[in-house]
């Protein structure tokens, strides 16, 4: 099928979900046409990294003339380079002696265990306790204010983003998952925790769950009338990867009466919403349901990492920020490729990340100027790239803390020695002191969890 030949679905079409995986990713007549040896590749790589596409992505939103360069199909589907090459000849060696499942499973998760599978801290740090001593793995507190909740029925999404950080989330390795089944436990740890003001439902996707699943969590906070919590937070990709879960799936009306409820309750209802590429903006489908739910009175903000391969440029992130402001979304987030799985291949030098950010900010209104980045989420943190500037002769890199595990932390500027090729922050430098100043006490807290 090439593109002439696709049809545009309307907002008023009734389209039923297809997903496609690594079993009949194949079937797909737009891949059909690719060569074995792509189609090979996809599938050395599908087979450590997760994949998941869906008809909405192929049909509406990929432009097939453009291949293997389009960035929608950088962004869904796996590609030669999001494995190291030892990496990739392993898992291609394993596949051309036609190993048996087991077999290949053990590789792939051989591999996955070198690729970082829990940042920042993840399982570590940020998992919380009830003061009974139950630990509450399908949860995680980081910040002070604000705690993030893993529903069991939200660890899947319409599709997979292939630089995503919670890939290990789909890779059927349980032990690195984060689940929880019950909203009880949640609303005793709020109970627990008064200084918690924000709860972001995660995943995966929130939005994959039915909404008769998600009112249930929804009416379970609401119901305890917790003092305490002002914000209920949505984290979903769902807008961008499958908008008629807001406009004529079943369950659409249900779910956006869910959202009211939320904003009725005296509550407010933030949707962060995932967005990579303008493309994803694009059609008449995804700018009809964020009307449907900006009109329940939820407010959408707006998140992307800056990625290689997809959105590296200035250009493409002033029209992404212009084009959600006229839709009505708030630009929240430029993030930074976290260190983990496919880092390599989607990773930008902070430097440059910076430079991006900078241009892409002049070149829009302040409606716009309301994001924040290039950000790090890294252990101690959300650090921001302020910048590069000159102090005492010595060029630098102007830090900032944006968020941390001490509140204290927040707001502090801090330097490091100028490196044009760091992409992370572990890859950086103090540039005035032997250490960063959060070092010493973030060390005090990852003995406090380990011992």
């Amino acid at each position: 099928m090439t593109l002439e030949e696709q049809t545009t679905w309307s907002e008023n079409e009734s389209p039923s979900l297809r997903s496609y995986t690594l079993q009949d990713f194949q079937k797909i007549p737009q891949i059909a046409g690719l060569s074995e040896e792509k189609k090979f590749e996809m599938e050395v790589v599908g087979n450590v990294l997760p994949f998941k596409a869906n008809n909405y992505v192929v049909e509406q939103l990929i432009n097939w003339n453009n291949i293997p360069n389009d960035p929608i199909f950088v962004l869904t589907f796996p590609q030669k380079g999001m494995l190291l090459p030892n990496h990739f000849d392993e898992m291609a060696d394993t596949l051309k002696k036609e190993a048996d499942k087991k077999e290949i499973q053990e590789v792939a998760n051989k591999i996955r265990l070198q690729l970082n599978p829990h940042p920042a801290g993840q399982m570590e740090m940020n998992v919380p306790a009830l003061k009974d001593g139950t630990k509450l793995y399908g949860m995680q507190h980081k910040y002070h204010e604000t705690c993030l909740f893993f529903p069991s029925q939200s660890q899947t999404c319409h599709a997979y983003c292939t630089f995503c950080f919670r890939w290990p989330q789909f890779v059927g390795m349980d032990e690195m998952k984060f689940a929880m089944k019950e909203g009880e436990q949640l609303v005793q740890y709020l109970i627990e925790h008064p200084e918690i003001s924000d709860v972001l439902f995660t995943g995966g996707d929130p939005m994959i769950m039915k909404a008769s699943l998600f009112s249930t969590y929804i009416d379970t906070l609401l119901e305890a009338d917790l003092p305490n919590l002002k914000t209920i937070r949505i984290g979903t990709k769902a807008l961008a990867y499958w908008p008629y879960k807001f406009l004529t799936d079943r369950d659409a009306d249900e779910t956006l009466a869910t959202f009211e409820r939320v904003e009725q309750s005296g509550k407010h209802l933030a949707f962060m919403a995932h967005f990579n590429h303008p493309a994803e903006l694009e059609t008449g489908s995804v700018k009809a349901a964020i009307k449907r739910v900006r009109d329940t009175g939820a407010q959408i903000r707006t998140q992307s990492p800056l990625l290689t391969h997809i959105n590296d440029s200035s250009e493409i992130w002033s029209k992404m920020w212009q084009k959600q402001v006229e839709l009505g979304c708030i630009p929240y987030y430029m993030f930074v490729v976290r260190d983990t799985g496919a880092q390599h291949y989607f990773g930008i030098p902070l430097v440059r990340a910076h430079e991006i950010f900078k241009d892409a900010v002049k070149n829009v209104s302040g409606l716009a100027r309301t994001v924040r980045g290039p950000s790090m989420s890294a252990t101690p943190g959300k650090v921001q790239i302020d910048g590069v500037s000159e102090v005492n002769g010595k060029k630098v890199m102007v830090l900032r803390m944006l968020q941390g595990r001490n509140p204290e932390w927040v707001n502090k500027p801090f330097f490091a020695e100028y490196d044009d090729g760091a992409i992370w922050l572990d890859d950086l430098k103090p540039a005035f002191e032997p250490k960063f100043f959060f070092e010493d006490e973030l060390t005090k807290m990852k003995s406090k969890t380990t011992s």
